[in-house]
């Protein structure tokens, strides 16, 4: 019987970023269902006990470049460690995941969020930005109207949905992967979870 995965995830997350194919790729190679899940992280950080980076100690905030530039050479993933657009509000990209999930199912879910992703790590794009979020849709063929279904009462329960889920399952980062009630938190616990799909 297949597993399922609850995908927590952060469309601005840098770590995100750097799991997201890896994890689709583990996901299919388990025959896994994966239940794409973004959150809002300004709510789940003060509850968790998390800062945004701004508000973190220097060192802290240095580390995570060093970090960064560690496996982005590591996995061989372009990373751009201070993106044109950064800080950026993840919650119309998030909208736009989770329209997507309704419109076109989970496989196109995961696109997208790939592709939102990419945006700001890689491309310099401003996933705030409605003209952005279109031109992404239009890049990988998914249908225009996701971008207003995305900003329906609909998605937006959906999305406060996804973000109590992940406050009263204990999440406190992005991006956090669920598997039989089991977290892993990190794209760097990435290994494990492919043996809990495999176990």
């Amino acid at each position: 019987m297949s597993k399922t995965v609850d995908y927590y995830l952060a469309p601005q997350s840098p770590w995100t970023y750097l799991g997201h194919q890896r994890f689709v790729n583990i996901a299919k190679a388990a025959g896994a269902t994966v239940r794409v899940l973004p959150m809002d992280l300004g709510k789940v950080f003060p509850i968790s006990g998390g800062l945004p980076l701004g508000k973190r100690a220097p060192q802290r905030q240095a580390y995570r470049l060093v970090e960064l530039a560690r496996f982005g050479k590591a996995l061989n993933l372009p990373i751009n460690l201070h993106p044109k657009f950064f800080p950026v509000s993840g919650d119309p990209a998030a909208k736009l995941i989770i329209a997507v999930d309704m419109h076109h199912g989970t496989d196109a879910a995961l696109a997208i969020t790939g592709a939102v992703l990419s945006a700001v790590w890689h491309e310099e794009r401003d996933i705030a930005d409605a003209a952005t979020l279109a031109a992404l849709l239009n890049e990988h063929q998914l249908d225009a109207a996701c971008l207003a279904l995305s900003d329906t009462p609909e998605v937006q329960a959906r999305y406060d949905a996804a973000t109590q889920s992940a406050i009263d399952t204990q999440v406190f980062g992005a991006p956090t992967y669920m598997v039989d009630g089991e977290m892993f938190w990190g794209q760097d616990r990435l290994d494990f979870v492919a043996q809990a799909l495999a176990a």
